[in-house]
C-alpha cells in the first residue's frame, strides 16, 4: 500500500458574477409581472400571490453576496430566468470539459506534473452534461492522458468521495496519481422562480491532484491520513430530473425537475451527523479536535458552517479556522469545499493538520484528513 498525497488543486472562475441586489431585481421584476398577470386569480383566491426578495433577506438566510455563473444575461432576464448555453456539436469539447481543464491545468501545474504522470481522470460532480460518454473521458481526451476516467455522482458531496476513490487507486498501484475535478454548473438546475432557492448556487470547477507520496516533488503537498464516508437517505434534498422524464409526460416541467429542498429540515438533521462524523473519523485516527488547524467545509450556507464549526469546537470558529468562500461563490456544490482548500491551505505550516468535509443530498457526507508535508 502506498502513502498517498494531495500534491496540487486548482480553481476555475467564471467570468460573470451577479450581485444579491442584480439577481433581486430581476426576481421582484417577474413577481410583479406574474402578480399583475394573475391579479383575477389571486382576488378569487385560485391563485398564490408571490413575495418579493430582498437582498438583505439572501444574505442573512445564507451568507451570500454575490456568484459567479458560467451565463449572467439569461439569468437575470425576467422573461427567461434560465442561463443560455449554447448546443455544441460532438466535435467541440463540452462546457463541462471545458471548465475541468480550466482548472485541471492549474493542479497539474501547482502538482509540479505533466499528463504523462496521471494515469486516471474522475469527474465527480452534481450534474453531468449527459448520460454518455462520461465527460471525464472527454477530459482525459482533452489533456491527453493514458489510462482510465469515469464520472460520478454524490451531489454535493462528490468531491470528497472523489478523493477517496483517488486515493483508494493509488494507494493499492492501480495508479501512480489520479486527477480528481469537479466542474458544477449548478445554476443550470436552479429554480429562478423559487423565493426560497433562487438565490442559493453559483458555477465554478475544482481540481486535485492526488498521487504516490513517494514520487510527489510539490511544495503544496497534504498527506492523506484518511478518509470516511457516510450516507443515509432523504428525501430533503432532491432533483428528479433524468432520462426517465419523457416516459411520464405528467411529469415534464414539474418543480421538481429543478433543485428542490426542504431547507429547515436539512439544517436540523445534517449539522449534527456532519460533527458527528468529523469527531468519530479523528477519533479513529487518534486525533483531537483540537489538533486540528483548519477546516474547509462545504459552502453551502453560512449558518450551517457556523452551527458544524460550533458543535466540533465547543466555541465559535475563528475565521482562520473555518475560512468561507461562499460569500463570493455561493453554493457551488462539490467544488466548494475544494475552493476554500485552495484558497486558503498555504499559510499553513509544515504539519498542520487540516479536514476537508463536504456534505449534502442523499444525506451524504465525507470527511478527508490532511496533514501538511
Amino acid at each position: 500500500m502506498h502513502n498517498v498525497v494531495i500534491s496540487g488543486t486548482g480553481l476555475y472562475t467564471p467570468a460573470n458574477s451577479i450581485s444579491n441586489e442584480e439577481l433581486v431585481e430581476s426576481f421582484n421584476a417577474y413577481v410583479r409581472q406574474f402578480n399583475t398577470d394573475n391579479a383575477a386569480a389571486i382576488e378569487r383566491g385560485e391563485v398564490e400571490a408571490l413575495t418579493e426578495s430582498s437582498a438583505p433577506f439572501i444574505e442573512k438566510a445564507s451568507g451570500i453576496k454575490s456568484r459567479f455563473v458560467i451565463d449572467k444575461e439569461g439569468i437575470l432576464d425576467p422573461q427567461r430566468m434560465v442561463p443560455r448555453i449554447a448546443e455544441r456539436s460532438n466535435d467541440e469539447w463540452g462546457i463541462l470539459c471545458e471548465m475541468a481543464v480550466g482548472a485541471a491545468k492549474q493542479a497539474l501545474e501547482r502538482a509540479g506534473k505533466t499528463v504523462a504522470d496521471i494515469d486516471g481522470v474522475i469527474v465527480a460532480c452534481s450534474n453531468l452534461q449527459r448520460a454518455y460518454p462520461a465527460v471525464a473521458i472527454e477530459v482525459q481526451a482533452a489533456l491527453g492522458i493514458n489510462g482510465f476516467g469515469y464520472d460520478m455522482n454524490v451531489a454535493c458531496s462528490s468531491a470528497t468521495f472523489g478523493i477517496q476513490a483517488a486515493t483508494a487507486a493509488v494507494q493499492t498501484g492501480q495508479a501512480r496519481a489520479v486527477l480528481m475535478v469537479n466542474p458544477e454548473i449548478c445554476t443550470g438546475h436552479l429554480n429562478f422562480r423559487d423565493r426560497d432557492s433562487h438565490f442559493i448556487f453559483g458555477d465554478a470547477a475544482t481540481a486535485v491532484i492526488i498521487e504516490r507520496a513517494d514520487q510527489a516533488t510539490s511544495q503544496y503537498q497534504w498527506d492523506v491520513v484518511g478518509t470516511k464516508l457516510l450516507t443515509q437517505f432523504s428525501n430533503n434534498i432532491r432533483n428528479n430530473f433524468g432520462f426517465l422524464n419523457r416516459a411520464a409526460e405528467e411529469g415534464i416541467g414539474q418543480r421538481d425537475k429543478l433543485f428542490v429542498q426542504e431547507g429547515r429540515k436539512v439544517f436540523k438533521d445534517v449539522c449534527p451527523m456532519v460533527a458527528e462524523l468529523i469527531g468519530e473519523h479523528l477519533a479513529e485516527n487518534q486525533l483531537n479536535v483540537s489538533d486540528v488547524k483548519r477546516f474547509w467545509l462545504h459552502q453551502a450556507n453560512l449558518n450551517m458552517n457556523l452551527l458544524i464549526a460550533r458543535k466540533l469546537l465547543g466555541r465559535d470558529a475563528e475565521p482562520h479556522e473555518a475560512p468561507v468562500i461562499l460569500d463570493t461563490y455561493a453554493n457551488t456544490s462539490s467544488a466548494g469545499s475544494v475552493i476554500a482548500f485552495h484558497k486558503h491551505q498555504d499559510d499553513l505550516p509544515s504539519g498542520s493538520l487540516g479536514v476537508l468535509s463536504s456534505f449534502g443530498a442523499g444525506y451524504s457526507i465525507g470527511s478527508v484528513i490532511l496533514r501538511k508535508h
